[in-house]
Formats: C-alpha cells, sequence, structure tokens
C-alpha cells in the first residue's frame, strides 16, 4: 500500500503526541488509527504520551504494526475490488467486455457513492482507493505494451481528475490530494515529459491552491495529507524546466519558451512550499542565507529554504539575460511601448511575480531583485503594457513604484476598470436637456445599478441629431465641469492653482450634497474608464485621502499656503516666546461657514489648553487632521464610494489612488498642458477628397498657425471634443485625425463628426474666405455645442 516501499517518512515535532502521530499515518497509508500499532525499542508506545516522553531521538526508526480488521464501507470495497478485477484481466491479456466503461462506471461510482456529510465516513471512503492500491493498478495498466490498455488507463485516470471535483463536495477535495500525489509518484517513476503525468501534476497543483494554502501545508485541511518533501520534486523539475525556456527565450534562433501552464503548475506548488517554510520560521524572516550546516542557526526547514533560494539565484540570474533581450529588442525596434515584443516573453511578468514572492523570504534578496527591475525598468514597463492583462493580480507590480513609469502605472490602473464594451444592447442610455445638465445627469448615474454602468455610456442631448463616442466625451467634460463648478458648493479650487479642487468641508449647505459627492466619484471614475480628459485635476490632500494616506504639513503647503506659513513658524519659534503665551493660541480652530464663524476644539476641553513649545507639534497635527481630514471625511468617504462603484472590484477604490503619483492622476484626468503642437497635429491628419499639397490644405495650417492658443483649444474640441490632448500628444487618441471636402455651398461654415475625429468643409475659393469660417466655429460658444454626429 505504500509506494516507496515498506518504509514511510514522517516529520513531527517532540511536543506532538502519538496519537497525532497515528492519525498522519492514517492519512498517509489508508491503515486506520484502531488498527495501528507503533513499537519503539520493543515497547508499544501509547496514545497520551508525547514523542519527548517517549525519549525518540531525531532520525528515529519505529516499526508499524497493523491488524487487518472488518470495514465500515463493504460497497466502496466491492466497487474497487470490481475495477481492479478488470484491470487485472486486462493486463494478463484478456479482452473483457467495454472495459474502459466498466472501469470509468466504477470510479463514477466511487466517487457518487462517498459519503458528504461533514463526519470522518467520508475521508475513510476516499482513503480505500489507497488502500485497494487502485493507483498502483491504473498505472500498471498504462505501462502495458497493448496500445488499446493504455490508451484505456489514460482515459480512466483522467476521468478521476475531472470527476473528484465534480462528484465531491467542497470539503473532501483535500482527502484526493494523496490519490493524486500517488499517481504522480508512480507515473514520474516510469515516464518522462509525459502529458499524463503532467495533466496529474497540475490537477495537483491546482487542488493545493483551491483547498487553501495561505499558511501552507499547515492547515488542518492539508496537515498530513502532504508534506513538503513531497511537494520539491515538482517545484525543481518545473523550475528546471522553466530555467531552460528562459534561456532559450533569448536566444533569437530558438523557439523555447516559457510555457504557461507550466508557470502556472509552477505557481500553484511554490505557493505551500512558501508558505510553509515562512509558517515555520516566520521569527527568523527575512532568514539568512550564509547558516553553516552544523551551527544551531541553521533554520528549521533548512532544506527548503536552501532549496528555494537556489531556485530563485537561478531563475533571477535568467530573468535579467531575458530583460536584456528585450531591450535590446526596444532599441532594434525604436519603440518603448513594447507593441513589437515577442510572443515568447508573455510568462516573463507571471515568472517575476513568483520571484518577488521568494525574495522576501531571505535576507537581501528583495532588495536585489528591485534593484535588478530598476536597472532595466524600460523592460519591465514595456513588458507590462504589452502583456499585463485584467484577470491578473498586478499589485506586486506597484510596491515600487520607482520600477515603473507613467505608462505602464496608468496600464495596471486602467485594468481596475471593467472593459468599455461597444454593444449597443448593453449601454446604459442617457438623454439630457443641457440647461438641466447636473440635475439631470444626477438623475441618470447616481441612481443607476452600478454593474449597468460597467458596460458604457449611451448619450444623447435633447433636441439634437448627434450621439457617439463624441457626445459622450462631450457630456464628461460639459458635466466636470460642472460638479467642480465652485458656484454649486461641492468643490472648491486651491487658491494657488484654480485647476486644482479639494471638497467643499460647507457643502453640507445642499441637503442632497452626500448623494452628490458620490454621483461625482461615479462620474470621475467613468470618465477614467472612458479614457476621457475633463480638465479639473485633484488637490494633494484630497488624493492622499483617497489613497488612505497621512496628511502631513508639507502636503498642505499648496492646498493653504496661509495656514501651511502659519504652522510653519509656530513649529520654528523660539521655545521661551511660544512658552510665554504672546500668542494666545488654544487647541481649538476658528471655523467660517455662510458668513458665520464658530470655534472647534481639536480635543476635549481644547479651549483651555494653551499651546506651548512641548504641545505645539500635536497642536498642528491636530489642526491639520480637523481641518483636511475631519471637516471633509463624510464627504471624502461618499465619493470614495461612488469611485469605487465603477472598478472591478469596488475593495479597490484606495489601492487604486495608491497605485498612482498625484502626477499620474493630473495627466489621465486633465491630459497635456503643453501647448498644441502644430507638426504633431499635422503628422497625425489625412485627407479624404483633398490632398496634402491642396491650397485648402495650405491654407488650412497657416491659419491654425496664426490662432491663439485658447482657439486651437476651441477648434480642436469642434474636432474631436476633446479640449485637452492626452499626455503623448496627437498619438494617444483612439485614431487618426482625418479632413474630409464637402459638397456644401462655399459659404457653409465646416462641420465636424467628432465620433471619427473628422473635420469637413467645401473647397473654398480663397484664404480669406476659409480663414472667416474657421473664425466663426473657433468662437467658444460654437466651438462647445456642436450637433453633428
Amino acid at each position: 500500500m505504500i509506494s516507496e516501499g515498506n518504509t514511510i517518512v514522517v516529520q513531527a515535532n517532540s511536543e506532538d503526541t502519538v496519537k497525532s502521530l497515528h492519525e498522519r499515518i492514517q492519512v498517509m497509508t489508508g491503515i486506520p488509527v484502531m488498527e495501528q500499532r507503533l513499537i519503539y525499542r520493543g515497547k508499544q508506545l501509547q496514545w497520551e504520551q508525547s514523542l519527548a516522553d517517549c525519549s525518540i531521538q531525531n532520525d528515529a526508526g519505529l516499526q508499524l504494526v497493523g491488524r487487518m480488521r472488518s470495514t465500515d464501507h463493504p460497497q466502496t470495497w466491492q466497487v474497487m475490488d470490481d475495477m481492479i478485477s478488470v484491470i487485472c484481466r486486462l493486463c494478463r491479456g484478456e479482452t473483457p467486455s467495454s472495459p474502459t466503461k466498466h472501469i470509468k462506471d466504477c470510479l463514477t461510482n466511487f466517487f457518487t457513492i462517498a459519503p458528504k456529510d461533514n463526519n470522518d465516513s467520508g475521508p475513510a471512503h476516499l482513503q480505500i482507493f489507497m488502500a485497494s492500491s487502485a493507483p498502483a493498478a491504473l498505472v500498471m495498466l498504462y505501462m502495458s505494451p497493448i496500445k488499446k490498455n493504455k490508451m484505456c488507463a489514460d482515459d480512466s485516470i483522467r476521468h478521476i481528475l475531472t470527476q473528484y471535483r465534480s462528484a465531491l463536495p467542497k470539503h473532501l477535495h483535500s482527502y484526493c490530494a494523496p490519490i493524486l500525489l500517488e499517481f504522480c509518484k508512480l507515473l514520474r517513476k516510469v515516464v518522462n515529459e509525459d502529458s499524463l503525468y503532467e495533466a496529474c501534476r497540475s490537477a495537483l497543483g491546482m487542488l493545493l491552491e483551491s483547498v487553501g494554502t495561505s499558511r501552507g501545508l499547515m492547515l488542518p485541511e492539508v496537515k498530513g495529507l502532504i508534506v513538503i518533501q513531497d511537494i520539491f520534486p515538482f517545484v525543481s523539475e518545473l523550475a528546471d524546466k522553466i530555467s531552460k525556456n528562459l534561456e532559450s527565450s533569448v536566444d533569437s534562433t530558438s523557439s523555447g519558451e516559457p510555457l504557461s501552464s507550466d508557470v502556472r503548475d509552477f505557481t500553484a506548488f511554490l505557493n505551500p512550499l512558501r508558505s510553509t517554510i515562512l509558517e515555520r520560521v516566520a521569527f527568523r524572516i527575512p532568514i539568512s542565507v550564509k547558516w553553516k550546516k552544523k551551527d544551531n542557526s541553521n533554520p528549521p526547514y533548512g532544506e527548503a529554504v536552501e532549496f528555494l533560494h537556489t531556485i530563485f539565484n537561478d531563475l533571477l540570474g535568467k530573468m535579467e539575460n531575458c530583460l536584456i533581450r528585450v531591450e535590446e529588442n526596444l532599441a532594434a525596434t525604436g519603440s518603448s511601448e513594447g507593441e513589437y515584443l515577442s510572443s515568447e516573453w508573455s510568462q516573463y511578468l507571471a515568472i517575476l511575480k513568483e520571484l518577488n514572492g521568494i525574495s522576501k523570504l531571505y535576507q537581501g534578496a528583495e532588495e536585489q531583485f528591485w534593484m535588478l527591475l530598476r536597472n532595466r525598468k524600460s523592460s519591465l514597463c514595456a513588458l507590462i503594457i504589452r502583456f499585463a492583462k485584467r484577470n491578473e493580480d498586478n499589485r506586486w507590480l506597484l510596491e515600487h513604484k520607482d520600477v515603473t513609469d507613467f505608462e505602464s502605472r496608468r496600464h495596471l490602473a486602467m485594468m481596475m476598470f471593467p472593459e468599455v464594451k461597444e454593444d449597443y444592447e448593453e449601454l446604459h442610455e442617457m438623454l439630457i436637456d443641457r440647461s438641466q445638465l447636473l440635475s439631470e445627469s444626477f438623475e441618470y448615474i447616481a441612481h443607476a445599478d452600478p454593474e449597468s454602468l460597467h458596460a458604457g455610456l449611451f448619450m444623447e442631448f435633447k433636441n439634437e441629431e448627434a450621439t457617439g463616442p463624441g457626445v459622450l466625451r462631450e457630456w464628461f467634460f460639459l458635466v466636470c465641469q460642472a460638479i467642480f463648478n465652485p458656484e454649486n458648493a461641492l468643490f472648491v479650487p486651491c487658491s494657488n492653482d484654480r485647476r486644482r479642487f479639494f471638497p467643499n468641508p460647507a457643502s453640507r449647505v445642499d441637503p442632497l450634497h452626500l448623494e452628490y459627492f458620490r454621483f461625482a466619484g461615479r462620474v470621475i471614475a467613468l470618465a477614467l474608464m472612458h479614457k476621457v480628459q475633463v480638465g479639473v485635476v485633484f488637490d494633494r490632500v484630497f488624493f492622499q485621502q483617497l489613497a488612505g494616506m497621512h496628511i502631513s504639513l508639507e502636503d498642505i503647503r499648496e492646498t493653504d499656503p496661509c495656514l501651511y506659513s502659519s504652522c510653519k513658524k509656530i513649529l520654528e519659534m523660539d521655545a521661551e516666546f511660544i512658552d510665554s503665551d504672546a500668542l494666545g493660541l488654544t487647541f481649538v480652530r476658528e471655523v467660517e461657514e455662510l458668513g458665520s464663524r464658530r470655534l472647534v476644539e481639536l480635543v476635549a476641553g481644547g479651549k483651555n489648553i494653551v499651546v506651548n513649545s512641548k504641545n505645539r507639534q500635536e497642536y498642528v497635527n491636530l489642526l491639520i487632521r480637523d481641518r483636511f481630514v475631519t471637516s471633509i471625511s463624510e464627504q471624502v468617504d461618499h465619493f470614495s464610494q461612488g469611485f469605487g462603484h465603477i472598478l472591478s472590484n469596488s475593495r479597490l477604490q484606495k489601492f487604486f489612488f495608491q497605485s498612482l503619483e498625484l502626477e499620474d492622476l493630473d495627466w489621465m484626468l486633465y491630459g497635456s498642458e503643453s501647448p498644441i503642437c502644430i507638426e504633431d497635429w499635422k503628422a497625425h491628419t489625412e485627407y479624404n477628397g483633398y490632398t496634402e499639397n491642396d491650397p485648402q490644405i495650405t491654407w488650412f495650417w497657416e491659419i491654425v498657425r496664426e490662432m491663439s492658443a485658447e482657439q486651437r483649444k476651441v477648434l480642436l474640441f469642434f474636432w474631436t471634443s476633446l479640449k485637452h490632448l492626452p499626455v503623448e500628444g496627437f498619438r494617444g487618441l483612439a485614431s487618426q485625425l482625418y479632413i474630409y471636402k464637402s459638397s456644401e455651398p462655399h459659404e457653409r461654415l465646416p462641420s465636424s463628426h467628432t465620433c471619427f475625429y473628422r473635420l469637413c468643409f467645401p473647397p473654398y475659393t480663397s484664404r480669406a474666405e476659409m480663414q472667416k469660417r474657421l473664425n466663426v466655429v473657433t468662437q467658444e460658444h460654437v466651438g462647445c455645442s456642436f450637433g453633428t454626429w
């Protein structure tokens, strides 16, 4: 019954009881506890004793004696006997009728009749599979020289890999681990790089992940079923395979590449190995790898610690060569965003993620890992943009933002949103009156089910023909301008930078103000999801609160220069002067709201606590907290809720902001502040009906060059419904811009199809005539209200 022969290895601690050892032997061998006897130095060990009480030494050999008794599961044994009988007949060369169907029926029956209750009968039923030597019988059939026998065994074993998941309740899945492990051990002895072995190995890895290995193999569901030494061979062979394929992927003449299935299985087995080490040596993390094997400093699980460190060093070295190869590719193609990267490199990020996890175990390894990524930053960023996917956990990439750039951080942040769909049947439809823009937009967005907003938006203004993405972009711009308009009392601009906004502490003048903050959070998140620049940015203090970060004195420098200066002076004043109470300060703050003033105590009894040299730092901290945190905590909380509604997972709300720099969010919400470059504009414009050398096109660009910066913005808005370009300039737009020749009479003004970035005008007969027409459409009130789709 024991795959390794007549000896089994069990790890235990000196304080473990003899009974716990019996229980572990039961799940490893299938021999019931009541039928086991353990003998040490001629004496039977008693259940209630600890191993220390029995004076059992390290590496001791115990004798296991058993007496088979009648079974509580006769039907189960009968099913297994029937199956093994058919297998034996096949191995003897007989040809029973429909053997594959018969064996698979037995297997289905075995899993179907398993007791489903949360008691010991379910595990005892499953242990009969091992006790009957069913794995050995099926592997013996698989090794048969008769092709039909081999195919029968292959089909039957694969049936087990799927059947246990569908037929058994989740709480029994972990008890199938010994079965899958036994198949892996037996197959590994007799085959090499075999698809059936790989399927069994992969199934075992998936099982370890699904039963939960956050604390490794120490979990009650897993303890005793799989020991850490069982994991070594799988991690080792997968690491070796990945290492060789990484080496091949650097060679342009080779077709080798790490397979996603290998990396997935490597991760599945690595997690319990790493977690178990963390569990057993947590107090020594990070571990020194320079211990001497005979020293007392050798940590528990030293073999596993050393084994994993060797794998880390090997794969990290291979990954460095791979990143250098990516860098060379970027230089050769002149690309920084990785659009030309080979698909063979798609698993690099997944491998780096696992190396990051391992690095946390060892002294100096984390620094070594992140230094490598800093040195190969361009390669990492290109891999992120090319290969990072929505359904993956990419948070580890943002642990150190200095290894990423704006494009890669934006890419990772954007994947926290659902993908915008283009199926018009699923879009959330809005029909809005321009004269009631804010109130009607609030009704459509604030009261919608978040799921309906995830699909995307369809926007139409009342009494206008225009629909589509161009009108949606215009709506985003206009509604955000309204939300952040100080007259609506939701947000106030910063005194030093009128583009930056901060929640208004006095917003409660409107009884619906908190609902409007939730609405504002939804709108901003939707604008980001749809990649629309809305012309507003957040104050640093507001941004940091959304990220759940502490607000310091330096953070308020731009938000409230006056308060910043006053606090600095208080902290830098001579101690004797401030102790003289010459300033007359107490622990209160004067608040002005709606034309009236009131005092707010910063602590209980604050008006009676005088500020002195010993408590002034506390005073400043409390002053900042009350002014920038407490006074707007409800507003920030509701904005955060609304923002989280739009994310794929609302729990990522704080992490979304933590993953970005404030400047990143500025660029995503506001776009480029650089003046519009005419040459870049021309380079990204194509013509239909005109050619680049036609006089109308020459006149057009001459006129645009002579426009003011504001006129160019209005023309851009009229043309595209965008007033601010992405930070990359025109190349960051969804498509090229187009100038179309129209068949309209010469006296007609230019028109636009903003959804497709089309500007249309007739072949004007003179430059003066064209300039006159363009002057009309570059007036603010015209450029901001167009009606052609």
